[in-house]
């Protein structure tokens, strides 16, 4: 395989690779870029949102019937669902530097849709000392209370920031299509005993291509004529390390975004334990600042001042600890024997299961199962039968 277009000398060398840096909806066309984006953008999305409301006691219950949760866990608009808007403004947040935007319309204080609009429809101006931001649809200026804003760190997007790396690794995508375009045909080059002119050049290539070239003609038997020779071209050092660039560079987009190489589908050096250690550390290092973004966006944006001391809008983690079925079972009889839950606790939290009659009581079913895991108080076990001995 020869090396056409410079690159895989050029990143060997450690000279620069011109022009690589890379922005939009290109970048998305490179497969490592679209999985990273579409892993946490999609895991966010799937989380149930939940309403949670401050009681006097200081203990926070789920509101099921708040119009905001309603609202979020339906569509938020006619065309438009809540799993598509955090889906999307994640995603925007990913590959945008000015992050993700929405407009939440409201009629007379009352909150009736969210809008996600094109990007070239909403747009973002920051203060350059406050860094308060002025937000304009079709140019016209609205109340930042009316838009939902989610944006990563650094004032730039993780693709923005690995642009260069994105970059390199479209570079051999390309390179890769440029093989497999051209070079459907044996790896050498063709000798001449005597000299044959431009003209003959052309037409050798000329009928080389048309014989040998492509796809379609894969595996065909050449034919040589006037004393031509045919050298075989072994590969080289820059050749035989093309596979293991490829796979460097999914795991420098892994980097840029925080994700796991298995979860990228680069499975060289991921095992079942590490594989399970690597999805932990997804969650709470990647996925639960996204989370934390989301949050404190949407409780902005659809709560008043007044309704935050009261409420908070939050993003049920629960469906991504799950566990498998055994271990589930295990830690769920853990805790009610420890008297941390009761049983119906445990069914509508942990299991979506409805109540029964006397599961709200606090016992360990082990000990008395027939009680339903209650031991009374004025049970106490048999007297001794006296015996002196004789029948």
């Amino acid at each position: 395989m020869k090396d056409e277009d410079g690159v895989l000398a050029a990143l060997l060398s450690g000279s620069a690779v011109g022009g690589v840096a890379i922005t939009g909806a290109e970048a998305l066309r490179i497969p490592a870029v679209a999985n990273a984006v579409r892993v946490i953008s999609e895991a966010a999305a799937t989380l149930d949102i939940r309403i949670m409301r401050m009681g006097e006691d200081g203990v926070e219950t789920e509101d099921r019937d708040h119009p905001i949760g309603v609202l979020l866990r339906g569509d938020v608009n006619p065309w438009t669902s809540g799993f598509d808007l955090v889906r999307d403004l994640t995603a925007d947040a990913l590959t945008r530097d000015w992050g993700g935007l929405a407009y939440v319309n409201r009629v007379r204080d009352e909150l009736r849709e969210v809008v996600r609009y094109q990007p070239a429809a909403i747009s973002v101006q920051y203060d350059p000392w406050t860094g308060e931001p002025t937000y304009r649809i079709d140019g016209r200026v609205v109340d930042s209370r009316n838009v939902l804003h989610v944006r990563g760190p650094f004032d730039r997007s993780p693709l923005t920031l690995a642009a260069e790396a994105i970059g390199v690794a479209r570079e051999m995508e390309k390179h890769a299509g440029n093989l497999f375009r051209r070079g459907a045909r044996p790896g050498g080059i063709l000798r001449s005993p005597k000299p044959v002119g431009d003209k003959g050049v052309k037409a050798i290539l000329k009928a080389w291509r048309a014989s040998q070239e492509g796809g379609e003609n894969a595996g065909r038997t050449a034919v040589l004529y006037d004393g031509m020779e045919w050298e075989q071209l072994a590969l080289n050092s820059v050749d035989s390390q093309f596979l293991e660039l490829r796979k460097f560079q999914i795991l420098e987009i892994a980097r840029a975004f925080r994700v796991p190489p298995s979860m990228l589908f680069e499975l060289d050096r991921a095992t079942w334990s590490n594989s399970e250690q690597m999805g932990r550390e997804f969650l709470t290092y990647t996925l639960e600042p996204w989370l934390r973004a989301l949050e404190t966006a949407l409780g902005r944006a659809l709560l008043s001042r007044e309704e935050r001391q009261r409420f908070r809008i939050s993003f049920d983690r629960d469906d991504l600890t799950r566990a498998d079925l055994t271990a589930r079972a295990t830690a769920i009889s853990s805790l009610v024997s420890a008297k941390v839950i009761n049983p119906n606790e445990a069914r509508t939290w942990l299991l979506e299961l409805a109540p029964y009659e006397g599961g709200n009581a606090y016992g360990n079913p082990h000990i008395n199962p027939n009680e339903g895991g209650v031991l009374e108080a004025e049970e106490t076990p048999p007297a001794a039968e006296d015996h002196d001995g004789t029948e």
